[in-house]
């Protein structure tokens, strides 16, 4: 069966706009529900209307966050084809943590009720490569690359793709770190209402793999 069969053939998770009583594991199958029909060439976009665009303007409730790499190629709601008030999106390059990006998370947990967190990355990552090469850099640019060295470090001595490897073991890497560094995350992730995941999207196939 071809991708394009897959896409017909999934049947949508109803769980409206808003991510009001949508649970964790509704919430991946939609996600992944919506990269099938983006990458199999037949998007919904939905939730992009008028009346979509005044209802999000009363408020928001976001049913998943993602943390995605700042890449102009990989934009979350295009990815997963969803639409307005659908993700709360946290995008720096290299989609790695730091206080601010885990306070934006823990803001999109604790008071806007969504129920899972993503971690994305994807294929020939500028920011990955730069790490895994020890490419010279300037300016701020340091404090980007400097949190995928330990990626770096942990599969020098792995087979196959390098800069693959990198990029998948830094997102595994950051979905660890992102409960240890947030007690709200910990907890409600212990407590089963929330859970995290990583993914890391392929450039080309414009698919998603799940680590």
């Amino acid at each position: 069966m071809g991708l394009g069969s897959i896409v017909l053939a999934a049947s949508p998770v109803a769980v409206g706009v808003a991510g009001k009583g949508v649970e964790p594991a509704d919430a991946l199958a939609k996600l992944k529900q919506g990269n099938l029909r983006f990458a199999g060439g037949a998007p919904q976009h939905p939730h992009d209307g008028v009346q979509d665009r005044l209802a999000c303007a009363k408020g928001q409730k976001p049913f998943a966050v993602v943390l995605a790499c700042a890449d102009s190629r990989v934009s979350p709601e295009l990815v997963f084809d969803q639409g307005l008030g659908d993700l709360f999106v946290v995008r720096t390059a290299g989609n790695t943590l730091d206080k601010g990006i885990v306070g934006s998370i823990e803001y999109a947990v604790e008071h806007l009720g969504a129920k899972l967190v993503v971690v994305m990355g994807h294929s020939k990552c500028g920011a990955c490569e730069a790490a895994t090469k020890g490419v010279k850099v300037h300016g701020s640019i340091g404090h980007v690359i400097a949190p995928i060295k330990p990626a770096v470090k942990a599969t020098k001595n792995w087979m196959g793709d390098r800069l693959g490897n990198v990029v998948a073991e830094n997102v595994r890497m950051q979905v660890r770190k992102l409960p240890k560094e947030s007690h709200i995350l910990r907890e409600k992730r212990l407590e089963g209402e929330v859970k995290v995941t990583g993914a890391v999207y392929d450039l080309k196939t414009g698919q998603l793999k799940w680590l």
